[in-house]
């Protein structure tokens, strides 16, 4: 399907839309943060761990309770910057496919 101009444009403002939200993203950092339990029958001597994934390499860190909620914001962060990457990736993809077709479209579709 050859894309029109406008639909070419549309495209480009939506793109422009998510770069600027991935210039608010804040400090980031993957992986889920996990309560523990020394004593797992009875459940006491809480603590907290991360895990992630980072260059190929799971890891899992001891986190004191008092950083928990700083943390699980930079993961919020992460999540959304990667939500947004992805998009971004998708619609440069679609965008790139579409120029492409404009262009074969206008030199006689050699």
């Amino acid at each position: 399907m050859l894309m029109t101009t406008s639909q070419i444009r549309l495209m480009e403002k939506r793109i422009e839309k998510l770069l600027e939200k991935l210039v608010k993203i804040g400090p980031m950092r993957p992986g889920s943060i996990s309560k523990q339990y020394r004593n797992r029958q009875t459940k006491s001597g809480v603590y907290y761990q991360l895990s992630y994934t980072h260059k190929m390499k799971s890891r899992t860190e001891h986190v004191w309770p008092e950083h928990v909620k700083e943390l699980r914001a930079e993961i919020a962060e992460y999540k959304k910057f990667k939500e947004l990457t992805g998009e971004l990736i998708d619609l440069s993809i679609e965008l790139s496919k579409g120029k492409i077709a404009r262009l074969r479209d206008q030199s006689g579709g050699s």
